[in-house]
């Protein structure tokens, strides 16, 4: 097999040269990488990479024995690429980069933008075609209903090398072709609107959960080929399920093979450690400020929306990027005006959220940021960072210490709980509870929980109906639902007999089951989760008793009243103001039996009396199990004129 003399211009035209080195290609694996191809009746594959610096760069591969100088590439203009055309290849051949650098040093590079790779510990690239037969056609019609900011939005985060393991020997994840219906029908049952992959993308450390990426544009072999992953969204866009993916555009591992030092130089990521090497995760980070690197990373988020069919991308460790001081000490370069601040991350994250948007106004666009940059979620045209929402930290760790605390400690620590909502508004909030709360030594959210064993199980389902009853989308790491005593360990899967063996662990099972069919069905949960005008605090001062009233509402009058009681010990007549007068039924309550609650006696409808009380014109009186929180729905009678 031989180079066919084919000028690979003819696929990464000037055009695509001009907006690749401009940073303004966003569909970049159109014109780079290993593609499977038939140029004037030839059928083969085209090469073609990014290596400016190189003095030259060839192919080598199962075609040509692995063996010096392999298949030469030809220069592209003054693009920086190189390219070539190689017939006779075909399905499954690998391949690889070999890149001489400008002073001599011969590397062997995997495709940046390789549809497919060997999974670790081999590197090499695979050459496949990702043609699919979709049939999601209706859930891509009606999505921009499913991702509205109105709307339901309730995440199931799912590690997909852990979430179920074969019962045989050699307990083994499960494929993606094997996730399709067990997962689905999990998802589906449990009743949340999405689904969150965490990386998926190539990566050769499985311990790293996907965090550290190599391959941006290929899924990870280690469950199947990519049309088995495309076959696992396809179901659950038939469900009716969105999916998001998990994407690492902060920093990549500095593996051999991959990304880092690319011709011999600093290609992808800045030459000076200062900038360019992470502390914390020993990785490299990208140059933002690199044009080529803009239309890299811009393009691999539109492949996974557009190739994959993704609903959301949720882009992890923002708050690193924003901060050039971030984890470093002292020992950081300021940006041109003396300041802390990355200003071409900044200028990538706002490029990035207006391109996508652009692409795809029907997606989300998700920030994991952890600090209290302003404007995360404003429009870009406002200054903001576009984004469409960002995980709420402060919320989890409040409200996680909060829970942590003996009950009787609670009255001294009731602020963790309402500090919230001097803040709540001032973003699209997603509430989180993670993979980040149950590893490292952490625990899992039951194990935090104190008191015996029936009062944490108790505290863990207060602290999820707190969290459904409190204004904002929510996220739920896998194995919540099960109520683990350990924590989640990514080499093995979750604890699935835990709900057969103990209804306290099948409790929480229907509670989260129940929590997700309450906060979809009922629009004064959910419809203004990110507006002030959705939420008020009923009684937010009875740190006394640990007792916390709101009241949540819908444009349309639907009202609900969360109630929470912190302690063990039952509150009965506790007078809570409403704003309307009639019937308020208990919607749910997270001590029923049914749940593996104690059962305590409440009525199950309450009748408002016309006695102000919280600032509020009318007032019911509140039986509150112990341990509980407990929804109470205004249910208005026609002479009320609210019905």
């Amino acid at each position: 097999m031989s180079i066919k003399p084919i000028d690979p211009s003819r696929w990464f035209t000037a055009d695509d040269q001009y907006l690749f080195n401009a940073g303004d290609n966003t569909r970049l694996w159109h014109g780079l990488g290993g593609r499977l191809d038939a140029v004037d009746g030839t059928t083969g594959a085209r090469f073609t990479v990014w290596a400016p610096n190189a003095a030259a760069v060839s192919v080598i591969g199962d075609f040509n024995g692995w063996t010096h100088p392999g298949h030469a590439l030809t220069p592209i203009g003054s693009s920086g690429v190189w390219g070539g055309f190689v017939a006779g290849l075909g399905e499954g051949d690998r391949y690889k980069f070999r890149v001489e650098s400008s002073y001599g040093r011969v590397i062997e590079k995997a495709d940046p933008l390789a549809f497919k790779s060997e999974s670790a510990p081999s590197t090499a690239s695979i050459l496949t075609d990702l043609s699919f037969d979709w049939s999601d056609s209706e859930w891509l019609s009606t999505r921009a209903n499913a991702n509205r900011w109105d709307q339901p939005i309730s995440i199931y985060e799912v590690h997909l090398g852990s979430w179920r393991r074969t019962l045989d020997a050699e307990h083994r994840s499960l494929s993606y072709s094997e996730h399709v219906d067990v997962l689905v029908d999990h998802v589906a049952k449990m009743g949340f609107t999405h689904v969150e992959f965490l990386p998926i993308t190539e990566h050769p450390l499985y311990a790293s959960w996907g965090y550290q990426t190599t391959g941006y544009f290929a899924a990870t072999s280690r469950y199947g080929a990519p049309q088995e992953l495309m076959a696992l969204i396809d179901a659950f866009h038939r469900a009716n399920i969105g999916v998001i993916l998990d994407w690492v555009p902060s920093h990549f591992p500095t593996d051999e093979f991959a990304l880092n030092n690319f011709d011999g130089t600093a290609l992808y990521e800045h030459a000076d450690p200062r900038e360019g090497f992470h502390p914390d995760w020993k990785s490299s980070i990208f140059n933002y400020g690199r044009h080529e690197v803009r239309s890299f990373l811009l393009s691999s988020a539109r492949f996974w929306l557009e190739a994959f069919h993704i609903d959301g991308i949720r882009v992890d460790a923002v708050a690193s990027m924003l901060y050039r001081d971030y984890s470093r000490g002292e020992d950081w370069i300021p940006n041109q005006y003396g300041g802390r601040e990355n200003l071409e991350a900044i200028s990538f994250l706002q490029q990035l959220n207006h391109e996508m948007y652009a692409a795809f106004p029907d997606i989300l666009m998700i920030a994991e940021e952890s600090t209290a940059w302003p404007g995360v979620t404003r429009p870009t045209t406002e200054g903001g960072l576009g984004f469409g929402f960002k995980w709420d930290m402060g919320w989890m760790n409040d409200t996680l210490e909060y829970f942590s605390e003996e009950p009787v400690h609670r009255s001294y620590h009731h602020n963790k709980l309402t500090f919230r909502a001097i803040y709540g508004f001032s973003e699209n909030f997603i509430l989180p509870l993670s993979h980040d709360e149950v590893v490292h030594g952490k625990g899992s959210l039951l194990a935090k929980m104190p008191g015996d064993d029936w009062q944490k199980f108790a505290n863990l389902r207060s602290l999820l109906g707190l969290m459904y009853g409190t204004p904002g989308k929510k996220l739920l790491f896998m194995g919540t639902e099960l109520a683990p005593w350990t924590e989640w360990a990514h080499d093995e899967g979750l604890p699935w007999h835990l709900v057969n063996e103990n209804d306290q662990h099948e409790g929480v099972l229907q509670w989260v089951a129940a929590l997700n069919h309450l906060y979809r069905s009922i629009p004064a949960l959910h419809e203004l989760d990110n507006s002030v005008e959705g939420f008020r605090w009923i009684d937010a001062n009875d740190e006394q008793r640990s007792i916390l009233t709101s009241l949540r509402s819908s444009a349309d009058g639907d009202m609900v009243v969360v109630a929470l009681n912190a302690t063990p010990v039952p509150r009965d007549s506790v007078m809570t103001g409403v704003p309307a007068p009639g019937d308020w039924d208990v919607v749910l309550c997270s001590d029923d039996q049914a749940y593996g609650g104690s059962g305590y006696q409440y009525p199950a409808r309450y009748t408002s009396t016309p006695h102000g009380h919280n600032g509020l014109s009318q007032s019911i009186w509140l039986t509150l199990p112990p341990l509980s929180v407990t929804f109470i729905r205004f249910a208005p009678r026609e002479e009320s004129g609210l019905v």
